[in-house]
């Protein structure tokens, strides 16, 4: 590339982001092979002091275990944190050298990272990149749709979020604008969940699935279009937390495959929407529940002992999939709960087993499965940047601390990745993709800490530095404190589709209290802010918001605080 095509097409971009449109530097005029590494910038939000950008690097020379990526910039952009990588900045030169693991770096292979940094006035695109002191030229990095994978079943793209917008649900939109303040994140994508049969023609005024998939044609235009849909309603849905708990008795299986699945599939396969990329994802916490919730653990219940001894949460995946898998613009991602869930070292394999279980049966293959998603409707901080689970305090690791109480993550996007890797390796498709729900796990606002924590004891060290604040990672209901999280993007991090806000910022996780209501939804204490906890909290308080309304409904008071506490900020 030639420094007057990266000049002009650094220009161009400053015109497209003085409006607010994310941007990126690409090259249309050369490919990867005959350069030694590709480097693919991409300011993804952007505000009047502010940004957030990602970068993919692609080694196309010898295979390294440890690289280094620097660049220079022509303005005063600062980098204030970053995430997948280890960056500094001296003056206007930055540098972006590999965590400990994420090092390797194969022939043809890439990494990504990410960071947040400061500017003022404008925010120009670096001309230059290296690798390990070598120049790269810079890539399209998936800023056209890529062609379809002829690898992947029926033609499927490999990532359906690159080069594609994200259906905005414009119900949930018109609740986000009619707050003070929402506006400023009311044209954001979210998921449309399926929680009920009704739901499937629409429920109480609400819209159906042809509804939303027709206002998705509209939205769509000439480009690509992703609809997001939560499949959500499992025989004895939620053994674990009766806030979710769903309308069919844990024996309903044909029941769910014929008054739910069915219809569902067959509005999806209708021809009129073949030219949407449907993204399914497919039973949340149900299949974790069967790890961790059986047996003879402390954190059992008999709700999740039956599930596991009559198989309708594997039947009942495994159909979904399977059916759902046959459209071929449909692409199923799995629901993997998340770190603070699955991190642990007996959790982390059987889970991975029940998946595959799952994906294997009712006549579903492995190739059903596009990708899984973490933290769905959760708020595991995506990346903890002051500290990491090999540090060690006073001759004690990270681990040993009360909040991290031995497991072997500390954040999603870690999780994510590993988990990723331990699912290829038990049988699933070595191209499936994970994506992380970051719209409630921010914890940004005044309480964000800036550094790490103090050094007297691994449990100040970790407390100190932590920017999840919940009492514990098992917290899951309308958490005070939280706020919204990372932009959804495409493509952020090596492993990772996209970060999605599957959960609808501002739709209640439970109530606060027992409510009447004809939706199946139970009362779950760990919805109740005096409730003091149980085993799969160990025994904290719940730190639940007061005054919630039903799972679903909307809580006005949590999307306020959720804007307030928004990382990176609201402008």
């Amino acid at each position: 590339m030639s420094r007057t095509r990266t000049a002009l097409l650094a220009a161009m971009a400053l015109v497209a982001g003085a409006s607010g449109t994310a941007f990126a530097v690409h090259s249309a005029d050369l490919g990867t092979a005959a350069v030694p590494c590709t480097v693919d910038y991409k300011v993804q939000n952007q505000w009047d002091t502010g940004f957030t950008a990602a970068v993919t690097v692609t080694n196309n020379g010898a295979a390294k275990s440890g690289w280094s990526v620097k660049w220079s910039y022509a303005g005063n952009q600062k980098v204030t944190s970053g995430w997948n990588a280890k960056i500094s900045q001296s003056g206007a030169a930055v540098t972006a050298a590999n965590e400990t693991y994420n090092g390797t770096l194969a022939t043809g292979g890439s990494v990504s990272f990410g960071f947040q940094g400061s500017y003022s006035g404008t925010n120009a695109i670096p001309a230059t990149f290296t690798l390990d002191g070598v120049t790269c030229n810079v890539d399209d990095g998936g800023t056209t749709t890529p062609p379809p994978d002829p690898g992947g079943p029926s033609g499927r793209v490999d990532n359906p979020y690159s080069g594609a917008k994200v259906y905005v649900n414009p119900e949930w939109s018109a609740n986000a604008a009619a707050e003070p303040g929402g506006s400023r994140i009311s044209n954001q994508p979210t998921g449309v969940w399926l929680d009920r049969i009704a739901a499937i023609n629409g429920a109480n005024g609400k819209m159906g699935l042809r509804a939303h998939l027709d206002e998705a044609l509209r939205q769509k235009g000439s480009g690509e279009l992703v609809v997001q849909l939560v499949i959500y309603n499992l025989p004895g849905r939620d053994c674990s937390a009766l806030a979710s708990n769903g309308e069919l008795k844990p024996d309903e299986i044909d029941k769910y495959k014929t008054q739910y699945i069915d219809p569902i599939k067959a509005i999806l396969a209708d021809p009129k929407y073949a030219s949407l990329r449907i993204v399914t994802t497919v039973e949340i916490d149900s299949l974790p529940n069967l790890v961790t919730n059986t047996g003879s653990r402390a954190t059992a219940t008999p709700q999740c002992d039956v599930m596991k001894a009559n198989g309708n949460y594997i039947k009942g995946v495994g159909y979904a999939l399977n059916k759902l898998g046959d459209v071929p613009n449909v692409y199923n991602y799995v629901d993997a709960g998340h770190h603070g869930w699955i991190g642990w070292d007996d959790n982390f394999g059987p889970s991975a087993d029940v998946f595959k279980q799952a994906a294997t049966a009712e006549g579903a293959t492995v190739n059903d499965v596009h990708g899984f998603i973490t933290n769905t409707a959760n708020y595991s901080a995506l990346k903890e940047n002051n500290f990491t689970i090999n540090d060690s305090v006073g001759g004690k690791s990270v681990r040993e601390s009360k909040w991290i109480d031995w497991n072997r993550y500390v954040d999603e996007l870690s999780f994510a990745q590993a988990f990723r890797s331990k699912l290829v390796s038990v049988g699933f498709n070595s191209g499936i993709g994970m994506l992380i729900d970051t719209s409630r796990n921010g914890w940004g606002g005044t309480a964000r800490p800036t550094g790490p924590g103090a050094t007297t004891s691994v449990d100040t060290y970790v407390d100190g530095g932590r920017y999840d604040r919940r009492f514990n990672t098992g917290n899951w209901c309308n958490q005070s404190g939280a706020g919204l999280g990372e932009r959804p993007q495409a493509n952020p991090a090596t492993g990772i589709d996209a970060y999605v806000w599957m959960k609808p910022p501002g739709e209640s996780d439970g109530a606060s209290k027992a409510i009447e209501n004809d939706e199946g939804k139970g009362f779950d204490r760990m919805c109740d802010p005096t409730y003091t906890g149980n085993p799969r909290n160990n025994y904290n308080m719940s730190g639940a918001l007061p005054d919630a309304p039903l799972s679903g409904h909307w809580f006005s008071a949590q999307f306020r605080q959720l804007m307030q506490n928004a990382y990176p900020p609201l402008s």
